[in-house]
């Protein structure tokens, strides 16, 4: 890896007007992203649902225009040199691109002659990357036929046919059984070990933690938080203690007692539950308990766990993107 910037992008903006009740409203997608990725790494961008992701990575492949704000990607100037951009990244959208009704090898074939392969080194691309991503046992079929996993791998491989420097991939294994799901991990880790750059949106903690060499998280348009997963979790500093009351009142005056009995560095409520950040969880937990049945309040459930990417989200935006994603 190097310090060259494949992405780097300046206050990026994107608005939508919606209308609702005869009335135009003025929607903020996207508010001011700053990123600076280099090349040879695999970028996470993490949310929920809704957060902004797809919209900030369809800004980075020319599919949407900014409202403001600047970008270069691969040295080039995102207002004025699409074309340029375009013929240097690959992109792969959660729907995928290929056409159903012709069979593998005609998908990548004609992907490749759209980006100016002549016939023969288009076949030569396809017989590649068939062999690359195993799919020569199903390559000669309609793609209608495939399953969730077999059209991912055409997906990606369609992304790549041109030999692009990055990739941009939108929500790559949504819907896929776990099997489907680890050999597109390996697949895109190998990618990276070509040397290609990777801008993953996801909302897979596991995917984002195991895969990403750095993780933005974003949330209602905005960056909240941004570094490696190891940084990121390290930045909590604590353990985090979950405990479940029967009632809501119940958990706010367990909240009330532990921000002052237990010297915690947070103490969070979230319906019947309190989320207690503190040192040492593991050995100061039996004080704890004692503390609670001191004051008469009656733990329903209790769970240990150290710092998580879900814990750097629940820290930044004082929600659960476990929960959201439900």
């Amino acid at each position: 890896m190097t310090d060259q910037l494949i992405i780097e992008t300046k206050s990026l903006r994107k608005n939508f007007v919606s209308r609702s009740k005869g009335k135009d409203k003025l929607v903020e997608a996207v508010k001011g992203v700053d990123l600076a990725i280099k090349k040879g790494e695999i970028f996470g961008f993490l949310g929920p649902n809704g957060a902004g992701k797809s919209t900030t990575q369809k800004m980075l492949s020319t599919i949407l225009l900014p409202t403001s704000g600047e970008a270069k990607i691969i040295g080039y100037d995102l207002a004025m040199q699409q074309q340029q951009i375009r013929q240097n990244i690959g992109y792969v959208s959660q729907a995928g691109g290929t056409d159903s009704m012709s069979t593998g090898v005609e998908n990548l074939v004609l992907q490749a002659q759209l980006y100016g392969l002549d016939a023969t080194t288009a076949k030569s691309r396809a017989a590649e990357f068939i062999a690359r991503f195993q799919m020569s046992s199903f390559a000669d079929r309609q793609a209608s036929s495939y399953s969730g996993g077999q059209r991912r791998r055409l997906d990606i491989a369609l992304g790549m046919i041109h030999h692009p420097q990055l990739l941009l991939l939108d929500e790559p294994t949504v819907g896929l059984d776990p099997l489907s799901r680890a050999y597109l991990w390996d697949e895109i880790k190998q990618l990276k070990n070509d040397g290609i750059t990777i801008f993953l949106t996801t909302h897979y903690l596991d995917e984002a933690d195991k895969l990403c060499d750095t993780v933005a998280i974003i949330d209602n348009g905005e960056i909240v938080a941004q570094g490696s997963p190891a940084q990121l979790k390290s930045d909590i500093g604590a353990d985090t203690v979950l405990f479940g009351f029967s009632t809501e009142q119940i958990a706010q005056k367990a909240k009330e007692l532990l921000a002052k009995e237990a010297k915690a560095v947070k103490v969070e409520v979230k319906d019947n539950s309190v989320y207690l950040y503190i040192q040492d969880g593991e050995r100061l937990l039996p004080n704890i308990l004692r503390l609670m049945d001191t004051h008469n309040l009656d733990v329903q459930s209790i769970n240990l766990s150290k710092p998580s990417l879900d814990d750097v989200f629940l820290k930044h935006t004082g929600r659960s993107l476990r929960e959201d994603n439900l």
